[in-house]
C-alpha cells in the first residue's frame, strides 16, 4: 500500500511540485499565470493518459492529489503568520479524493471554538487566488460546534462532513469536528438512513423514477453515481466503513457483487471524465449534443443495425439497471439491520417462501436450486399479497445467483407457462411485477427477445425512453385503463379496455409490440411472429394467438392513418375498417395505440392526437356497424354534416336567411373536410362580419377540445397560406392540421389547428390576442411582401441531421396528388414549401403536419391550378425542387 502511494505521489509530483509552487507564490505578478499553466498541463497529461486507456480510478485520484498540492502551497503561503492556525479540510467529492477535470473543489476552514479575528483577510485572499487560477471552489468557515449545529438541522451538510479529509492544520480540530457530528451525538443510524432514503426517493422522482430517459444525468438519475455514494454514506454512518470494500468484510456484499459495483462505478466515471474533457466544463447530463462524440471517444463503432452511440447508451442503461438492483438490495439490507427486527415472526407463504417485516423471502438458500419454477412463483406471490413491500434483499441476491436456471428447458416447461400467464392475468400488481422481473433479470431470460431490447435506445427525439422502459410503460398504461380507480383519467379508453373479453392479449401486445427492434427488417412483422409462437407455446387458443399477432403487426395502423391520411375522405375510413375487420380488433387496437403513444414520450401525447384517434375510432366503428358491404359515400356524409351544422346554428338563434348566402359559396369539398362544429363556427363568424369584408380572421379554443382553431377567410391572391404559416411559426406555434379550401368565388377559407411548441394547448389570453392582431396586419400588407421566420430551432433538434425524403403518389378517387415529406423539423419549413408550391403552380388543399421528435413527417394534398392531379413530369420537378431546397445551407 505504501509503495502504491509513493508511485502516485511521484507521478503527480512532476506536475504539481509544492516546493516549486510555493516559491513561485513569492512573485505575485506571475503566480496566477504559472498556477494556471500548471493546472492546464496537468489536465493535458491526464487527458493523454485517459485516451491511452489508463485506469480511470487512478486518474480521478491523481487529479485530487494534484489539486491537493496546488491548494496546500497556496494555503501555506496565504495563512503564514496566523497565530492560532486553523485546519483546512476537503469535503464532498474532493474529500473522498475523487475529482474529474472540472469538478467543484469543496473546502472548509475549520476554526477553534473561538473565532480568530485575523482569519478573514488571509482566507479571502486564498480563496480569490484559487478562483483566479481556474478552480471552482465552494467553501465554508465553521467551528466544530457550528458544524454540529448546522448538521443537526441539515443532513446534506452532515453528509459532506462525513467524507471530510484533513489537508492541513491541527488534527485535534478535525477530530473534534468528527466527534461532535458522530452518530452518538446527532443523526443516529436510523434517523440518517430514513433521511437519506427519503432524499433518494425525491431525487429519483425528479427523473421520472427511471434510469432510462434518453438524456440521463450520470450523477442524479436512478442507478447513477449518487446511488453508489448513497450506499457508501450509509455504510460509513452505520458500520464505520471507509470504502465499498468494507461491505464485503461486513457481509453486506459478496466479492462478486463488489466487483459489479466497482466496475459500474468505473464505467460511469469514465463517461463523466470524457464528458468533462469534451465540453470543457462541469457537466453531468448525457445530452444528445454529446452522446455521439462520447461514443467515438470511447472507441465504439457503428455496426450493421446499431449505431455506435446506441451501443454506448445500451451499455450505460444496462449498467445503471444493475447498479439500481444493487442499490435496492443494499438499502434493504441496511433497513433490516438498522430499522427492522431480525427476530420478527414470519408468515408462511407456501412451501418455499415466507414473509418477514413486510418482505417476501426464501425459506432457505436452496429454494431455487430445488425448484427452478420458484423463480416465477415468487413474483406471483407478490401479486397475490399486495401488502408486501417487496423481496427480501438476500432473496434478491439468491435470484441473481440462480438466473442460469432459466434456460430453454425452463422456458418450455408447461408449469412455467401457467405461472407466467397467471402473472399477466393477475387482477392487481401486473406492471409493478413486470418491472421487478425486468430489474432482477428474470423477464429478459424468460423471453430472450425481450432481453435483447433491455437498455436499447433509439437515437432520436421521438422515443424518450429505452425500448424496454417504453414497453413496460405501455403495459402500465393498459393496466391503468383496466382498473376502475383510474377511470377518470381516460374514460373512453377505460370503458373499452374493461369491456375486452381477454385483457391479457392487450398486455402481451404491449409487451411484444417493439420486441424486434434492432434486428433489421420490419419490427412489427418480426414481433408478430415471435408473439404468435409465444402464445401458442403457452397454450393460448389459435384465435387469441392470431389476434395477438395481428395487433403487433398493425400496432402503428391507427396512429399512422389518423395522422397521415385525410379522415374526411370516406374511402380512407372504409379502407381502414376493412383492414380492422371487426369491433373486437378495433377495440384492442385503439387501447394499444393510445397506450403506445402515451408511453413513447410525455411530450408527444396531446389533445390533438387524442381527438384524431378517437375520431378515427368512431368513424371506423360506425362503418363496421353499417357493414363492410355498405360503406358510407360522399353524398351521405355531406347531407349528414349539413343537417348537424344547421341544428347547431338554429340552437345559436341564427336564422337560415342569414347563413344561406354564405353556404352558397361553400363547396362539396368544404363539407367533406369539416366537422359540423367547425362549419357552424365559420358560418357564425362570417355572418357577424357582414358580406362586405374580404379578410376575416377568428380564433377559437372551443371548436376542438385542447386545440386552438384559427380561421382565415381571404382572397386567393393574397397567398394567405404563406403569410399565416410564417406568422404562426415565428410565434413558436406548432400547426398540426391545415385545411385549405377554395370557395366557389375568389375567396379561400382556411382553418389551422395549432398547439404550443411543447404540444400543450394555448391557455394564455395574451397569446390568443396576439394571433388575432398579427394575422390581419400581415394579410393586408402589400402583396409583394415576403414574410420571414427568424426563430431558431431548439437545441436538441439541431443535434440531428435528417436526410430529406420526398415522394408523390396519386389519389385517383379524389383526383389529387399526395405529397409526403420526411425531413428535419426546422423553423420556416411550411413557408419554404408554400413558396415552392406557388413557383410550380401547385394548389394546396389539405396538410397533415406531424412532428416526431427532431423529424417533420408531413403530408400535403395538392392539385394543379386547374384542380387536377399533377402529372408525372410535374411531380418529378416539384419533388426535386423540394429536395434541393432542403439541402441548401441553413435549410436544416
Amino acid at each position: 500500500m505504501a509503495q502504491a502511494r509513493m508511485k502516485q505521489t511521484s507521478r503527480h509530483h512532476a506536475l504539481a511540485d509544492r516546493a516549486v509552487l510555493r516559491e513561485v507564490l513569492n512573485d505575485q505578478n506571475n503566480a496566477v499565470q504559472f498556477f494556471r499553466n500548471a493546472l492546464e498541463k496537468a489536465n493535458r497529461n491526464l487527458a493523454k493518459r485517459f485516451h491511452n486507456n489508463e485506469s480511470i480510478e487512478s486518474l480521478v485520484r491523481d487529479l485530487a492529489l494534484i489539486v491537493d498540492e496546488v491548494i496546500l502551497s497556496a494555503w501555506e503561503y496565504f495563512t503564514t503568520g496566523i497565530d492560532d492556525q486553523p485546519a483546512l479540510v476537503a469535503v464532498g467529492g474532493y474529500g473522498r479524493g475523487e475529482l474529474h477535470p472540472y469538478s467543484d473543489v469543496d473546502l472548509m476552514v475549520l476554526l477553534g471554538e473561538s473565532r480568530i479575528a485575523d482569519i478573514d483577510e488571509p482566507v479571502s485572499r486564498f480563496l480569490a487566488f484559487l478562483w483566479d487560477i481556474g478552480l471552482e471552489v465552494g467553501h465554508s468557515v465553521r467551528t466544530p460546534e457550528e458544524c454540529a449545529t448546522e448538521s443537526s438541522s441539515d443532513v446534506t451538510i452532515l453528509t459532506t462532513l462525513m467524507e471530510a479529509r484533513l489537508l492541513s492544520g491541527p488534527a485535534i480540530l478535525f477530530d473534534a469536528m468528527h466527534k461532535k457530528t458522530s452518530k452518538e451525538n446527532i443523526w443516529d443510524s436510523a434517523a440518517f438512513f430514513e433521511a437519506k432514503y427519503a432524499e433518494q426517493i425525491s431525487r429519483h422522482h425528479r427523473y421520472d423514477d427511471t434510469a432510462n430517459n434518453l438524456e440521463p444525468n450520470i450523477k442524479g438519475s436512478p442507478g447513477g453515481l449518487r446511488d453508489i455514494q448513497m450506499i457508501g454514506w450509509i455504510a460509513r454512518r452505520h458500520l464505520g466503513a471507509e470504502n465499498l470494500d468494507d461491505l464485503v468484510f461486513h457481509k453486506f456484499l459478496t466479492p462478486e457483487q463488489l466487483k459489479i459495483l466497482k466496475n459500474g462505478q468505473a464505467f460511469l466515471w469514465k463517461i463523466r471524465f470524457a464528458l468533462h474533457l469534451l465540453v470543457g466544463r462541469r457537466e453531468d447530463r448525457l445530452l444528445f449534443d454529446h452522446q455521439a462524440k462520447l461514443a467515438q471517444t470511447l472507441g465504439y463503432e457503428d455496426a450493421t443495425y446499431t449505431l455506435a452511440v446506441e451501443q454506448l447508451m445500451q451499455r450505460y442503461y444496462r449498467t445503471v439497471m444493475e447498479l439500481s438492483r444493487l442499490n435496492e438490495m443494499l438499502l434493504q439490507l441496511f433497513e433490516e439491520a438498522i430499522l427492522l427486527d431480525p427476530t420478527a415472526p414470519t408468515t408462511e407463504m407456501g412451501q418455499d417462501f415466507q414473509a418477514r417485516n413486510g418482505y417476501l423471502e426464501a425459506v432457505d438458500e436452496g429454494v431455487f436450486a430445488r425448484d427452478p419454477s420458484a423463480l416465477l412463483k415468487i413474483f406471483l406471490l407478490l401479486e397475490q399479497n399486495l401488502e408486501l413491500r417487496g423481496v427480501n434483499a438476500r432473496t434478491i441476491a439468491l435470484i441473481k445467483q440462480h438466473l442460469h436456471l432459466i434456460d430453454e428447458e425452463f422456458r418450455q416447461n408447461p408449469r412455467n407457462h401457467r405461472l407466467f400467464l397467471d402473472i399477466i392475468r393477475a387482477p392487481q400488481g401486473v406492471t409493478r411485477t413486470l418491472k421487478r422481473m425486468n430489474t432482477y433479470g428474470v423477464l429478459g431470460l424468460y423471453i430472450p427477445a425481450f432481453g435483447r431490447i433491455v437498455g436499447r435506445m433509439q437515437y432520436d427525439l421521438f422515443h424518450a425512453y429505452t425500448v424496454d422502459a417504453h414497453t413496460l410503460f405501455v403495459v402500465e398504461n393498459l393496466r391503468r385503463f383496466a382498473l376502475p380507480r383510474f377511470d377518470h383519467e381516460y374514460p373512453d379508453c377505460s370503458r373499452i379496455m374493461q369491456s375486452l373479453p381477454r385483457p391479457e392479449i392487450a398486455y402481451l401486445a404491449g409487451l411484444f409490440h417493439d420486441i424486434a427492434k434492432g434486428r433489421g427488417g420490419d419490427h412489427s412483422e418480426l414481433g408478430a411472429v415471435d408473439a404468435e409462437a409465444f402464445a401458442l407455446e403457452h397454450g393460448m387458443s389459435r384465435y387469441d394467438a392470431h389476434l395477438l399477432a395481428w395487433l403487433i403487426k398493425n400496432h402503428l395502423l391507427l396512429s399512422m392513418t389518423s395522422q397521415k391520411k385525410d379522415l374526411n375522405d370516406p374511402s380512407v375510413i372504409n379502407e381502414f375498417a376493412h383492414t380492422v375487420g371487426d369491433e373486437i380488433h378495433l377495440n384492442y387496437l385503439y387501447v394499444l395505440t393510445v397506450a403506445d403513444v402515451r408511453g413513447t414520450n410525455p411530450k408527444i401525447w396531446n389533445s390533438w392526437k387524442a381527438t384524431l384517434f378517437w375520431e378515427l375510432y368512431q368513424l371506423a366503428k360506425r362503418t363496421l356497424r353499417r357493414g363492410l358491404t355498405r360503406p358510407i359515400n360522399a353524398d351521405e356524409l355531406i347531407e349528414e354534416t349539413q343537417i348537424q351544422a344547421k341544428r347547431l346554428l338554429t340552437q345559436s338563434e341564427l336564422k337560415p336567411e342569414t347563413w344561406n348566402p354564405i353556404w352558397s359559396g361553400f363547396t362539396d369539398e368544404y363539407y367533406l373536410r369539416h366537422r359540423p362544429e367547425e362549419i357552424a363556427w365559420h358560418t357564425r363568424v362570417l355572418v357577424e362580419a357582414g358580406g362586405d369584408k374580404n379578410i376575416v380572421v377568428d380564433v377559437s379554443d372551443q371548436v376542438t377540445e385542447g386545440l386552438t382553431a384559427i380561421m382565415v377567410y381571404a382572397p386567393k391572391k393574397l397567398r394567405s397560406f404563406l403569410r399565416t404559416t410564417a406568422v404562426l411559426d415565428e410565434m413558436g406555434l406548432t400547426i398540426v392540421d391545415a385545411r385549405i379550401v377554395p370557395m366557389s368565388g375568389a375567396q379561400t377559407l382556411n382553418t389551422y389547428f395549432v398547439l404550443e411548441s411543447d404540444g400543450s394547448p394555448i391557455t394564455e389570453s395574451r397569446r390568443l390576442s396576439e394571433i388575432r392582431s398579427r394575422l390581419p396586419r400581415v394579410l393586408i400588407a402589400k402583396n409583394g411582401t415576403t414574410p420571414t421566420v427568424n426563430r431558431r430551432a431548439p437545441r436538441q433538434v439541431r443535434m440531428f441531421s435528417t436526410t430529406a425524403q420526398v415522394s408523390a403518389s396519386q389519389d385517383s378517387t379524389n383526383r389529387r396528388t399526395v405529397l409526403e415529406l420526411v425531413t428535419g423539423d426546422q423553423p420556416g419549413l411550411l413557408l419554404q414549401l408554400g413558396n415552392l408550391f406557388e413557383e410550380y403552380g401547385v394548389v394546396l388543399h389539405n396538410a397533415k403536419i406531424t412532428t416526431l421528435g427532431e423529424k417533420a413527417e408531413d403530408v400535403f394534398f395538392i392539385t394543379t391550378n386547374e384542380n387536377t392531379p399533377l402529372d408525372e413530369d410535374h411531380c418529378e420537378k416539384l419533388v426535386n425542387a423540394i429536395k434541393v431546397a432542403l439541402l441548401e445551407p441553413g435549410a436544416e
